[in-house]
């Protein structure tokens, strides 16, 4: 089984409380009296983690330049989530709530996705394996502590995936700049999705033609578009918002 590097208290925190077993090894900042690091420290030392203290700059290196709060873990990796998993979400779940992201390419957005997901209550968030951005250390420290909780699923063809969710009685809805129809406007009380498309280029010609309706966030300013994060996270709560009215 492979292993991964995470960083960032969100990230280590999550997967120490959910998943201690995947643990390797923890390295730390030298010389840090800080509290939260220590309770961590503490925590991973009761479930037989070795401990390593090393130099800023060790840490550093190890993380690549990304920022990682003076905590680093080397973990097993999770579990892998494909279609016959999201066939069991969607099995489950009286009203289905599912974000699908064509072609997140940035993993500070797929991360920032991620995080905005869990907090909508959404029960997986779907993505294509080609042209995505995978779910690295970078993901897991932006989404803070998303990125276990929500599951991440990885799609061979993304099109299929929309047509079998659309026969399983999800309303597949697509965000697009060029329709009428406000994300206000329309009905996302039901069992949904939310499809996104690409930093820039939007969704790709087949996973328009599989959504359902396509929506659009009105915008009265100057600028023309939003980050997607922030797109996906207005659209998201706009669910949450119906849902609980």
């Amino acid at each position: 089984m492979s292993n991964e590097l995470i960083f960032g208290f969100h990230s280590v925190e999550a997967i120490l409380s959910r998943e201690p077993e995947r643990f390797i090894e923890l390295y730390a900042l030298k010389g840090r009296d800080d509290k939260r690091l220590n309770a961590l420290i503490n925590q991973a030392r009761q479930f037989g983690i070795s401990v390593q203290f090393m130099q800023r700059k060790a840490l550093d290196d190890k993380a690549r330049g990304e920022q990682h709060q003076g905590i680093i873990a080397r973990v097993r990796q999770g579990k892998q989530y494909n279609e016959r998993d999201l066939d069991a979400i969607i099995s489950r779940e009286q009203t289905p709530f599912l974000l699908v992201l064509d072609g997140i390419t940035d993993p500070h957005n797929l991360g920032a996705c991620l995080r905005s997901a869990d907090a909508a209550g959404v029960h997986a968030v779907i993505v294509p394996k080609d042209k995505s951005a995978k779910l690295n250390a970078t993901v897991r420290k932006v989404a803070c502590g998303a990125a276990e909780v929500v599951p991440l699923v990885q799609v061979t063809n993304l099109a299929r995936t929309l047509r079998e969710i659309k026969d399983a009685g999800v309303w597949v809805v697509g965000t697009a700049g060029e329709t009428d129809t406000t994300l206000f406007d329309a009905n996302l009380t039901g069992p949904i999705a939310i499809v996104m498309g690409a930093e820039g280029d939007g969704m790709r010609r087949l996973t328009r033609e599989h959504c359902d309706v396509l929506v659009k966030i009105p915008m009265v300013g100057t600028v023309s578009s939003l980050n997607v994060s922030v797109a996906t996270g207005i659209s998201l709560f706009e669910v949450l918002r119906q849902r609980s009215a």
